[in-house]
């Protein structure tokens, strides 16, 4: 049992550093978009540990993955040296902080910025935490919206470009290198530098479920009265929910805003933490493998979509938007497949098995 699984593994591992050069064959698009899938694999794992561990519902996920970027945006451009003459004269060179210190001060930072979203919202439960999450997710896009007077922090509506590319080791990631006599463009380098993080999330959260501290979150989630009855310290176990979470959006929104060069408060809106959510819950809710098919799916359905919607607005003579004829697509298929697998794509085996039980 076990060497089939070791050849399944390997497998996997061939098949997923293989996936980018041979989409790289039908065009660097497709590469973007696997890209893309990756960050978003990530987010929705972040979320899975505030969601499907410890049941706490949170619509204003996306407010941590804004912080991520905005953080990498300020660290890593020419914005804060042409905006305040004495950060220009400490690094006349320009400020370009390295990787090393980029992941590690996104994670502590959406962190910081998680407990504090999580502290006042200790006695709040269902519908009550995800209305103050979801304003806690547009509170963030404004302020970063509106930043921009008296003091030119964030650049406001006009957003932040210029953004360094990730340098490993002396390779940048903004250009075409060459390893092992491949030339590797920079969104393939892009792909590689996020499926390692995603394999490291994979295995913290894996981790941390089968930790007493996943057990704990588990414990609240089914019924948070039985488990403080039972000595489990719900108030801390919930911020730790809440922090733990925001590092994953942390280190993402890092990553978005080097992989695009630019960002602005259009790319952190209210419909971003609602397909985050969706991504989660349509793949299978506290299930690793079932929210990584999900967020696989729904960032991929999209762009595929965009091939549909357009040989049908063609169809209608131009009447129907090919924006909203997508979006309308993509609901179809999101309420076919809640109809049709109500417990997600890929539900864990044992959640439910004590209801079945009970019926029995």
């Amino acid at each position: 049992m076990k060497q089939k699984q070791i050849i399944v593994f390997v497998l996997a591992a061939l098949g997923l550093l293989l996936v980018p050069l041979v989409l790289q064959s039908f065009g660097n698009a497709w590469v973007r978009i696997a890209d893309m899938a990756l960050l978003y694999v990530l987010l929705a794992l972040g979320l899975n540990i505030v969601v499907g561990y410890a049941g706490l519902l949170d619509l204003g996920y996306v407010a941590f993955f804004a912080i991520g970027a905005y953080m990498y945006a300020l660290l890593a451009s020419p914005h804060l040296t042409e905006t305040f003459p004495a950060i220009a004269a400490m690094f006349p060179n320009g400020l370009h902080t390295p990787i090393w210190i980029i992941i590690p001060a996104a994670a502590g930072l959406a962190g910081l910025f998680g407990i504090l979203l999580g502290a006042p919202t200790l006695r709040l439960r269902g519908d009550y935490l995800a209305i103050v999450t979801l304003g806690f997710g547009e509170i963030i896009r404004v302020f970063m919206n509106n930043l921009d007077h008296p003091v030119n922090i964030t650049n406001g509506p006009k957003g932040m470009g210029e953004i360094d590319a990730l340098s490993f080791f002396g390779m940048s990631f903004g250009k075409s290198n060459e390893l092992f006599g491949f030339e590797l463009p920079s969104v393939t380098l892009y792909y590689y530098m996020f499926l390692v993080l995603v394999v490291l999330s994979v295995i913290i959260s894996h981790r941390l479920q089968m930790s007493r501290v996943g057990r704990a979150w588990m414990a609240i989630r089914e019924d948070e009265i039985a488990a403080k009855a039972m000595g489990i310290n719900t108030r801390n176990l919930k911020l730790l929910a809440f922090g733990m979470g925001a590092t994953f959006g942390g280190v993402s929104g890092a990553m978005f805003a080097s992989f695009q060069g630019f960002i602005s408060p259009e790319s952190f809106s209210l419909m971003e933490s609602i397909m985050i959510v969706a991504m989660v819950v349509l793949g299978g809710i506290g299930h690793l493998p079932g929210v990584i098919v999900g967020a696989l799916a729904l960032s991929a359905l999209p762009e595929i979509l965009r091939y549909v919607a357009g040989p049908l607005q063609e169809m209608t003579g131009g009447r129907l938007d090919s924006a909203i004829l997508r979006q309308l697509l993509i609901a179809l298929a999101m309420i076919i497949i809640m109809l049709l697998r109500p417990r997600g794509l890929w539900p864990s085996p044992e959640h439910g098995k004590a209801l079945q039980t009970a019926k029995v």
